[in-house]
């Protein structure tokens, strides 16, 4: 008889969440884990340069991002704690 492996929970960040109708405007409408949330968000800044040029961690907010972010510009700090509003 074999002993039974441990089962790992995964981990929070591997849950898929649904975005709100702001940030699904920007990653689309399908439920994601916060990591592939990021990693389109940063896909679309690169997309439609939105990248400070002077400062390249801030991002300047088109319209979409306006919309989840909720200002002009924010730093990719504040990015990632905004975003989690828009997840659940």
């Amino acid at each position: 008889m074999k002993p039974s492996e441990p089962t790992q929970k995964p981990s929070a960040f591997m849950k898929a969440l649904k975005p709100s109708p702001q940030l699904a405007a920007v990653i689309g409408p399908d439920p994601l884990p916060r990591t592939e949330v990021t990693k389109r968000l940063w896909d679309y800044i690169k997309q439609h340069k939105l990248q400070n040029p002077a400062n390249k961690r801030n991002i300047l907010c088109d319209d979409k991002l306006k919309a989840v972010m909720g200002k002009d510009e924010v730093t990719m700090f504040e990015m990632t704690g905004l975003v989690g509003k828009h997840l659940s």
